[in-house]
C-alpha cells in the first residue's frame, strides 16, 4: 500500500513539472512573439531566444513557431 502512495505522489510531481515546462514555453513564446512584432529581424529574435538559456535547436524551434504565429496575426 505504501508503495502505491509513493508511486502516485511521484506521478503527480512529474505531471506538475510537465505543466510548469509547458507554461514556461508558452510564456517564452509570447514574449518572443511580442518582441518579433516590434522588431521583425530573425537574427535578433534568435539572440533573444538564446538569452533565455535554451539550446540552439530549441531557439530555432521558437523562431519557427513565432514567425508562423506572426504571419497568422498579420494576415
Amino acid at each position: 500500500m505504501g508503495y502505491v502512495i509513493i508511486l502516485l505522489l511521484f506521478l503527480i510531481s512529474v505531471q506538475m513539472k510537465v505543466m510548469k515546462s509547458d507554461e514556461k514555453r508558452s510564456h517564452r513564446l509570447n514574449y518572443l512573439l511580442k518582441y518579433y512584432l516590434t522588431n521583425p529581424v530573425e537574427n535578433d529574435l534568435y539572440q533573444r531566444a538564446k538569452q533565455m538559456g535554451v539550446t540552439d535547436s530549441t531557439a530555432k524551434d521558437y523562431i519557427r513557431t513565432v514567425i508562423i504565429q506572426a504571419q497568422k496575426i498579420c494576415s
